[in-house]
């Protein structure tokens, strides 16, 4: 199988993209700058080079972020100053304010999720693509409904408006749309959809969870910052964390793939599944890559989170539940890339520490939360 890298810009017309980022932070600076600590202002310009790198060498990355931001403004535009209007503009009912597109984006997850894996079963082009383009759709509203609802925190009260990361309805959502977009990326890097349906598996299963905690606690409705998290830091920290998360995540599911199709390569080596999907190195590399980002992305997630710690409670380090297994999952990771870098370790038992990795990332995200108590207990289920 050929691996495409993303390695050049599409072409010399791509230079609209930085430019009109560039035009938009200067926009943005020159109409809120009075509002704008010098934080904030670092995180505006680092978010705008970040996203012109991204869509130079991505072009539907630029076509994802143009469609998030004309939704996400046309809400802005329906609301006003009125957050009533979500019951009356027909637009927002059913489709632009926080609730209708994050449904929308959950449907979307499970449909491509059953698209995906109908694709790779009757071996279908078109179906794979239409996984594919479903997931964008469900990125693109997911991306759409966070920003909105920053919007809607905002007019529930000038003492209440925060970025949407502050819960576990809240980032369950940024997990289901970082790791989309994390799969996504690589689907076009590798050239392959055949890894579609187990990615979206784990983006599915947390879809499921926010709709329960969604019905089952209200955990949709807009409440007030505790203040622990009255913070700049939760801007930088909880997303460099959920891109950590949803990279390992992808690891994991990828892992799934490669031992199913090691265990069918015994059985059935001819088999036409096993012929379908993307060859042992392939996935292996996948995995390997996708490892090395989370943990690089984890890492500065882990240093902010000791600034923030610091300034909250007045100690970068306080061996809180909290902490003491995000090290553990630091150290996790860390061993499993310093076994494949030195040592060379391919093959199922790397895949199987992959997937060991992800519940030990997961008992760190939730189990803490649940079972343990200390500094973190705000995020308590």
């Amino acid at each position: 199988m050929t691996t495409t890298y993303l390695t050049t810009p599409a072409s010399r017309q791509s230079w609209w993209w930085p430019l009109l980022l560039a035009a938009a932070t200067v926009g943005i600076f020159y109409f809120f700058y009075a509002s704008l600590d010098v934080y904030e202002q670092i995180i505006l310009v680092l978010t705008a080079i970040s996203m012109a790198w991204l869509g130079w060498y991505w072009p539907a990355f630029r076509w994802h972020s143009l469609a998030v931001a004309a939704l996400s403004l046309t809400a802005v535009q329906l609301y006003g100053t009125d957050l009533n209007q979500a019951e009356s503009s027909f637009w927002l009912i059913y489709f632009l304010s926080s609730q209708s597109a994050l449904m929308w984006m959950s449907a979307l997850f499970i449909a491509a999720t059953v698209t995906y894996f109908a694709g790779l079963t009757l071996r279908s082009d078109y179906l794979e693509k239409m996984g594919s383009v479903l997931t964008w759709i469900a990125t693109t509203l997911g991306m759409t409904g966070l920003m909105v609802r920053w919007r809607e925190t905002h007019l529930m009260g000038a003492d209440i408006g925060y970025i949407p990361v502050s819960n576990l309805y809240e980032v369950f959502i940024l997990f289901a749309v970082v790791t989309a977009l994390l799969y996504l990326f690589y689907e076009r890097r590798y050239d392959t959809r055949k890894l579609g349906g187990f990615v979206l598996l784990v983006i599915t299963a947390a879809v499921f969870f926010q709709l329960w905690y969604s019905l089952e606690r209200n955990a949709h409705e807009i409440q007030p910052l505790v203040p622990a998290l009255q913070s700049y830091w939760m801007k930088i920290h909880v997303p460099a964390n959920f891109i950590g998360y949803g990279a390992f995540a992808m690891a994991a599911m990828i892992a799934v793939a490669y031992l199913i199709v090691h265990w069918r390569l015994q059985k059935q080596p001819n088999g036409t599944w096993v012929q379908a999907m993307p060859s042992l190195s392939l996935m292996d590399d996948v995995m390997y890559k996708a490892i090395a980002l989370g943990f690089a992305f984890f890492t500065v997630a882990t240093i902010l989170g000791a600034l923030w710690a610091a300034e909250a409670w007045g100690g970068y380090w306080s061996w809180d539940p909290k902490e003491t297994w995000a090290l553990i999952v630091w150290l996790n990771y860390a061993a499993w890339l310093h076994m494949r870098m030195t040592k060379g370790w391919t093959g199922p038992p790397m895949a199987w520490w992959a997937i060991v990795g992800l519940f030990v990332t997961l008992f760190a995200f939730l189990g803490v939360n649940m079972f343990l108590s200390g500094l973190h207990s705000y995020g308590t289920l």
